[in-house]
């Protein structure tokens, strides 16, 4: 004998919702079991922040047209600390952007590298300024800084990275660090101060 629809529905009810409750369970079961080995991973590789400073500074050929183009080689002694004990990195791009008041100034590119884990990696970078054109009150200012003897800069570089721990890499990432101000002397006479680096990633 069928049973009642409304007995029917009543019946399907209590499967549909244990169902559910297996399945709410399971995916429960999963979150934990992936935030567990999340943890276990950072354990074991104990990640730290990369560290990052300019060391040394210089402008050559420094020269202000009356047109207000500017001629200028910038070099940078750029210092790459990788503290931790397990993770290396890859940097698969890089590009150096010296910028004086929210202007770039110039530009260059990094080759490729990689750093080991507990490695300190010296950059030197050249970068040079050729017919660019200042505008508002930036040749104004430049020239007040050159009378000055030192200028302030900022030092952005903008890198595609990958980590490595033993056999694994991850998937590309992009970081960006942050050096400012960098006081750098026109006169090669007075001592640059190293100047500390925020990073983003």
């Amino acid at each position: 004998m069928a049973l009642p629809q409304s007995q029917g529905q009543a019946a399907a009810r209590p499967r549909r919702s244990g169902l559910l409750r297996y399945i709410a369970i399971a995916i429960l079961a999963l979150i934990v079991l992936a935030g567990i080995t999340v943890l276990i991973i950072w354990l074991v590789v104990k990640p730290r922040r990369f560290e990052y400073s300019v060391e040394d500074a210089s402008i050559h050929n420094f020269n202000l047209t009356d047109a207000n183009h500017l001629y200028a080689d910038f070099d940078f002694d750029i210092r790459a600390y990788n503290p931790n004990s397990r993770v290396s990195i890859y940097y698969d791009t890089m590009e150096v952007f010296v910028v004086y008041e929210d202007q770039t100034l110039a530009t260059n590119a990094v080759q490729p590298f990689f750093q080991r884990h507990r490695n300190v990696t010296s950059l030197q970078v050249r970068l040079a300024a050729k017919t660019v054109s200042l505008y508002g009150s930036l040749p104004e200012d430049l020239k007040l800084e050159k009378r000055s003897g030192d200028i302030e800069l900022d030092v952005l570089i903008k890198a595609r990275i990958r980590f490595k721990v033993g056999v694994w890499k991850s998937k590309d990432r992009t970081m960006k660090i942050f050096c400012s101000p960098v006081l750098v002397h026109f006169s090669v006479s007075k001592n640059f101060e190293r100047t500390l680096c925020s990073v983003e990633l």
